[in-house]
Order: C-alpha cells, then structure tokens, then sequence
C-alpha cells in the first residue's frame, strides 16, 4: 500500500528528495545484514515476509535501482482468448527482463490468480500499483503452469509462455479478476527465493449472459491535419498544391489512414470523419504538385502518390456502404477555441454554418453516401455551456461531450450517455475510461495487451453496476490514432465482440436512446473548463488573422470576372486555419494561417498601380496618365481609380472606372487644372464599387510651372499690335480700290496738243496732275480742293496750268486725261466726256492729293 501511494504523491521538494536519496541508500545496505539475521524459513514463505516488509521502505528506489520485486520487469505481450469462456485454455505469452545490476539465478516463471475487483476505479489502482505487494496480488495458479529459466545476467530479456485451462483458475463469481505473472529467484546479495518481478493484466470473467446488454458506441475517426494550402495553378484544371506529401504516406500500405480503413472495415463501428480530408485524399488521385522543403511557396514538384489516394478511396466506399458515418464540419473547426475567443472576433462563427453544409456535399460527392451532419465533438470532448451554444449554432443537435466533464455528483453508477440539454439538444457523454483506454505508447506489445484487457476489464464493470438495466455508452477515443493505438483499439472492439454482456449500437441510436432520469443534464459553466486544454486553445489574434483574410478575399472576389476560380481553395483554407489539428501545434498554425494571408495578398498585388515619377505641368490644364497593371490570368472589373491632391488649386479629375484584361494593363487619363504654380503631391488609390480600399496608395509630385504675369502682358501687347496693324493694312486697301492693270497699253499725245502736252508733261515731272488745258472738270457737286474752298467752272477756267491745279494720281491718271483733252481740241467743258473716258477710276481706299 506505501507502494501504490508513493507512485501517486506528488514529487517533494528538492532537499526533501536528496535525503530521501540517502535514507533508500542506507537502507539498501542494511538490507543484507538484516536478511542474515532473520531465520531461515522455506522459500516460497521467505519471499513473501521479505517482499512485504522492504516493499514499504524501498518501494521508491526500487524503481529506479530494479531491487527487490523490481528486479526483474515482466511484459504480459497477449493474452488468448482476451474473454475467455469454460473450457477454454489461455494464453500468457510475454517476456522477462533483468533491470537489475546482477545476474538472477534459480528463476520459475508462475501464473497468479487475484482477487475479484469490484468497482471500476479499483481497476484504475490495480493498473498503476507497481511491483509485488502481497494479498494484493494474489496466489499462484495450483498445478504445474510455470517455466523454470536458467541465470538470466543483467539487461537480458528472455521470452516465456504459459498455458493456463481457465477451469484450473477458480474464477467463481462473475466479475473482473486480476491476472499475473510473477517472477521467483535469487539474487548474489540475497541468496534465497524471492519474488523478483511481476506482470499484471486482468481477466473478465462472465460465466452466464445478463439479463440486460450494454449498448455500446464506438467512433472510429478518419481525421488528419491539413495537408493542402490555398495556393492553386493558373492551368485549366487549378492544380492543388500540398505543403508536403505526408498525407501520401499516411496512405500507403502500413500508414496510419490506410490502417485505420483496414481495421475499421470489418468492424461494427461508426465512422466519424473529417470531409476535408476526403477532399484531400480526393485531389491527390488527380494531378496535384508538392511545394519544395526549404524553398518558395511557388516552388513546387509534381506529386506521384495518385496510386494510394485512388486505392484508399475506393476502399473506403466499399467500407463505409450500408455504414453510419457522421460527418465533421469541414476541416474539424476547434469549438472550443471558437466559444472562448472566436466570438470576440466579428465574424468568427459566419462560417461554421458553410463548413457543415460543405461537409455534407463533400461526403455525398466523394463516398456517396449521405452522411449525418448533426453531431459535433469538441476537442477532447471537454464542454462547457459556451461551447454548447456554439457548436449547435451551426445547426447540429447532438453534442458528444466526456463524463470527466460532464461529471455525476449524485450517480454512483455511469448512466446512459444521451442527456436532454434544453431547446431540443442532446449531449452524448461519451465514458472517459472506456475512450482513453488506448492513449499513450501503445507499440509495446505489453503497453497493447494490457490496454485491451483493460478496457474489456472496464466495459464488464460497467454493465455489472446496473445488471438489471439496458445502459447505452458511448466511446469517443483519440481523434488520430497512432497505427500502434489503432491496431489496440480494433483488437479491444474485436474482444467485445465475444462478450455477453455488450452489444453495439449506432450513434444515432444512442441520441435517441432514453435517458437516466438521475442523470446530470446541466452543462458546466465556462470557468470550469480545465485550463491544461485552455492554453492550448487557439489565440484571439488568431481569429483577428483569419477575419482578416476573409475581408480581403471578399474585396478581392467583387473585382473578379471568375471568381469561382479562385473563392473555393481560400475558403476551405481559411476553414483549416481554426482546425483542432492546430492543438499542441501553435507554430504550425500560425505558419499555416501566414502562408494562406501572404498568398492572397500575392494575388491582390497582382492588380497594382505601376509606379510614377515626379512630373512637371508646363501650363494652367494638363493631362496625367495613370497606368493599372493587372497581372492576374483572368481579368478584373469592378475598380474604381481616384486621385487626390496635397494642395488646394490643383483640380486632378474624376474618379474613372478601371476594367483590364488577363496580363494587361491599362492606362487611364485625368485631365487636370491648375490655378497658381507651385509643387504638390498626388494621390493615386484604387478602391472597389462598395468604397473599400484597394491595395496601397501610390504618390508623386507634380510641379506646375505656368506662365507669369509680366510675359503674358508683353506677349498679349504684341498680339494686339499684329492685329491692329493688320486692320489698317486692310483699311487701306479697301479705300485705294482695285490695283490698275499691270498689262494695259500705254496712250501716246497727238502732234497738235505741243503746248498742253509739254504742260501735261511737266507736271508729270513734278508728279502733280493738271485739269484739262481749257479749265477741265476740278472737284465737282461741291467737292472741297486741298485748301478748302469751293471753286466753280469758271475759276478752274481761268486758272488752267496753274501750279496749285489738281495733283496727279498715282499712277498718272491725271496727265492722261490732259493728254487725251488736247488731242481732240475739246475745251474741256463737258465733265460727261471726261468720266466717259476716263477708263481707269482711282481705286477705293487708295487716297488722293488734291
């Protein structure tokens, strides 16, 4: 007993430890010296007294010294038949180790058959006492079952087995019996028979059928960590990318999937499963590539294990037809970390309700069967009242929870596992010792047998608390089992198979089965959830990270022309970033929820603003072009480009609509103002049609150098000056009349006009014209002369030739009217003559001296 309650007392402090040390040191060595002293008695009553008074003092270094009852470590490896009936022979096959530092002598091998345990946390003590503690461990089997060995030297481990008729151990009543193998020797310091080891496993023993069977549930999960990222192919058929090729490991023969499928096919059991692993399997049957350990996420190989996936697959529809299989959310989300710190997080269970209903097309589409959706499990089935609210939220009514959380205070028996929770819900409690019976190390084939004959041991003390009631249990183990604890586990449901005293069940059966009326109905409040499970809980920035990444994608999705391509591998991804594989795993975690965020950011920067350098705008108005790079596979639409400036008077334009193509871009022009020069920065931002911001905005300056004052008004005086001077060119020319013909003949002067033609020609000497030699027409109808005043006929008359008489025209006008007037002898009184053949009129405009 000082034994057992050594191995479950706490570790002392370290000085208490140290002296503890050295009293186990001084007892050892007295330990001959008081073996000489006591009298000699016959060996197997020796071994007893001398087992039982040093196993109290020296219980603790024999642990770690292999003395006494420890010198010698005994592995019961299996144990045939693992429920056995009358008439049967059993089986004790194991190995015996010397874990001493002396060689053991005069060794026999014996059974030993215990007493009967009657309570279930009795089980639990005889399963962890260590070495040999009388009463306890009963007596050996009579007749002759044992092996004798020779010397076995220290570190040696030798094999045995032992053939037992089950009517040779006296079970009696029915019940759970304790089986053992002990070791019986001598040793070189204590030369006399001893017991030097012991193995134990225990026996259910039923001789008749109980009235009443226990229905019994067992899950057998198909659940694996996330294998594939977001990150697809831009090819026609989105090639999936997977982080690494150990899920095609998990699927080859003797990996841990492909054993789970194996030993699960001929077992009576209810398959729990994780679509996201389906779809995963599903898309390594098909072309699939693999990113580079150590390399870039786009680094990739071509995936070569399409063999194993296409094997598993169609054995897994085979073994699931005509089965019960429950179907996980997609990607198994963690509801516990969800209800603690998802719900701080806006957002966070939007998509618990997408996950199911995606589970239940994926089961459909990949094994065609249509799974139940109305089950969740959190992680270790701890729940509290949060949990509950959040995992029915998603639409399911069942929630498999574990008695050491739902824990029965008033209860000394373990109910039926449905228990009615309120607003129509179920809480499945599934029995704590029966679902962890198979954790821990179980490739030892000792660690493998005693968890099977443990966990018969549990269910037939479970059945024997109620005898005279049906009782429905369920059993929810680990969510991925090793191959070793999957094999164990398989070997512990095949056992049950032989019992009379359990039956299976289905779990939708046992949601519908009727519940204890005593039983506990009430969830724990959320302070009461174990805080060993707490720290492992996914953090709130983990939450913050993922609604994050939803909001980007949404942003991304509405400036896309196929968004199908592209919405399906980031959803899913973003559903594994809060995955209960993340438990125990937090720097995986984060490393996946990075990869997911940094790729759609790859994608979105993808569609950018290329980068301007400064410009300068020589003038009051300008155009600035903006260029938009979309270097996607397939076109965007949906984006607004704006500008905006640093300063006020420089108008940039209106924000415009920005549509391009698969690898294109496109260049938008804005047509801009200025009002005062001056330097400015420009702000290019894309945004979608709802407002969100698009990307990053870009910015350059922009340097107005318009033209000053001063030079405006001299180039302005100029332009004036042109154009005045060019009215009075036109002026001018319209008085002057029409040019005179440069190709007309000249007229010549008769002979007889000497006089008036000499007079005629001297004034065109003198550039002045003169009126005809008889006083010819002056200015008529009151036309002024150069002084200004009036003359009449007769005064031009008189003074015809005079000096100041009318001036010659330009072009000679005058003298060849005097010319033609002295040649016909005419006076030059009739003006009408004059005007008739005057041919050649001063033109309008032109001007003339009078």
């Amino acid at each position: 007993m000082a034994e057992a309650a050594e191995s479950q007392a706490p570790p002392g402090p370290e000085g208490t430890n140290r002296w503890r040390r050295r009293a186990a040191a001084l007892l050892m060595a007295a330990l001959p010296v008081l073996a000489g002293v006591l009298p000699a008695t016959a060996p197997t009553a020796a071994a007893a007294p001398a087992a039982s008074s040093g196993s109290a003092a020296a219980a603790a270094p024999s642990a770690r010294t292999g003395t006494g009852s420890r010198s010698a470590q005994i592995s019961l490896d299996e144990v045939t038949p693992a429920i056995p009936g009358k008439g049967d022979t059993l089986t004790l096959s194991g190995t015996v180790t010397n874990t001493s530092k002396t060689t053991l002598t005069d060794l026999r091998l014996a059974p030993r058959i215990g007493p009967r345990l009657t309570s279930r946390s009795a089980i639990q003590q005889a399963a962890r006492r260590k070495g040999y503690l009388s009463g306890a461990d009963g007596t050996e089997v009579p007749g002759d079952h044992g092996a004798r060995l020779s010397g076995l030297a220290s570190g040696i481990t030798r094999a045995f087995t032992l053939k037992v008729p089950v009517s040779d151990l006296h079970l009696g009543s029915n019940g759970v019996h304790q089986l053992a193998v002990s070791l019986t020797g001598q040793t070189r310091n204590r030369p006399y028979a001893q017991i030097l080891g012991i193995g134990r496993t225990f026996l259910p023993w039923q001789g008749e059928a109980p009235e009443n069977r226990t229905r019994l549930t067992y899950l057998w999960p198909l659940i694996s960590t996330p294998h594939v990222t977001a990150r697809t192919q831009s090819d026609e058929q989105q090639t999936p990318v997977f982080q690494d090729d150990s899920l095609a490991e998990e699927l080859a023969p003797g990996g841990r999937l492909q054993q789970m499928l194996e030993l699960g096919k001929d077992l009576d059991v209810t398959w729990v499963i994780d679509p996201d692993l389906l779809a995963s399997v599903d898309m390594m049957a098909g072309r699939y590539r693999v990113q580079k350990p150590g390399g870039e996420p786009d680094e990739t190989v071509a995936g070569k294990n399409q063999a194993y996936a296409k094997r598993w697959l169609a054995e897994l529809q085979q073994a699931v037809e005509d089965k019960e299989v429950v179907a996980l959310p997609f990607a198994d989300p963690d509801l516990a970390s969800l209800a603690h710190r998802g719900t701080r997080v806006r957002g966070a269970l939007s998509s618990l309700g997408q996950a199911t209903a995606l589970a239940r097309r994926t089961v459909q589409v990949v094994l065609h069967v249509k799974p139940s959706t109305d089950f969740a499990w959190p992680y270790q089935g701890a729940v509290d009242s949060s949990i509950v609210d959040v995992a029915t939220s998603a639409g399911a009514h069942n929630v498999i929870a574990r008695s050491d959380s739902v824990r029965e205070t008033e209860l000394s028996y373990s109910p039926t596992a449905a228990r009615p929770i309120g607003s129509g819900n179920t809480a499945l409690v599934a029995d704590t010792l029966l679902s962890t019976a198979f954790e821990g190390d179980m490739s030892r084939a000792g660690n493998s047998s005693l968890a099977v004959q443990r966990f018969a041991a549990q269910s037939l003390a479970l059945a024997r608390q109620m005898p005279s009631r049906s009782r429905s249990v369920v059993v929810a183990p680990q969510r991925r089992p090793s191959v070793s604890q999957a094999q164990a586990m398989a070997d512990g449901i095949r056992a049950l198979e032989h019992s009379s005293w359990t039956e299976t069940s289905s779990l939708a059966d046992a949601a519908e089965a009727k519940p204890d009326p005593n039983a506990r109905r009430r969830m724990p409040a959320p302070s009461s959830y174990p805080s060993s499970l707490r720290k492992s809980e996914l953090p709130t920035a983990a939450f913050e990270q993922v609604r994050k990444t939803k909001d980007g994608l949404e942003d991304f999705k509405r400036i896309l022309s196929q968004a199908d391509r592209v919405m399906p591998p980031f959803t899913t991804a973003i559903d594994r970033e809060v995955s209960n594989a993340w438990r125990g795993e937090a720097r995986a975690g984060q490393r996946y929820r990075d990869t997911v965020e940094k790729y759609l950011l790859e994608l979105r920067g993808a569609v950018r603003l290329i980068k301007k350098s400064d410009i300068t705008l020589s003038g009051r108005e300008a155009t600035i072009p903006v260029t938009v790079q979309n270097n996607l596979a397939q076109g965007v639409d949906g984006l607004v480009l704006e500008l905006r400036s640093s300063r006020v008077g420089l108008d940039v334009g209106d924000a415009k609509r920005v549509k391009v193509d698969g690898e294109h871009t496109q260049s938008l022009k804005f047509d801009t103002s200025a009002k005062n020069n001056g330097r400015a920065y420009v702000y290019a931002q894309l945004y979608t049609e709802d407002g969100e911001r698009y990307g990053k905005p870009m910015k350059f300056q922009v340097n107005v150098t318009s033209i000053t004052s001063t030079v405006l008004l001299v180039i302005a005086g100029g332009v004036l000056l042109i154009v005045l001077a060019g009215i009075r060119m036109y002026t001018q020319r319209k008085r002057s009349g029409p040019a005179p013909d440069p190709d007309a003949p000249l007229e010549q002067p008769d002979d007889g006009g000497g006089d008036d033609a000499a007079a005629a020609d001297n004034d065109d000497a003198d550039g002045r014209g003169d009126d005809d030699a008889d006083g010819g027409d002056g200015p008529r109808n009151g036309e002024h002369s150069a002084d200004g005043a009036k003359t009449t006929d007769d005064a031009r008359a008189s003074e015809s030739g005079a000096a100041d008489g009318t001036d010659g025209t330009a072009d000679g006008e005058g003298t060849d009217t005097a010319a033609r007037a002295g040649s016909d002898g005419s006076d030059g009184s009739d003006g009408d003559d004059t005007e008739r053949e005057s041919d050649n009129p001063p033109a309008t405009g032109e001007k003339v001296d009078r």
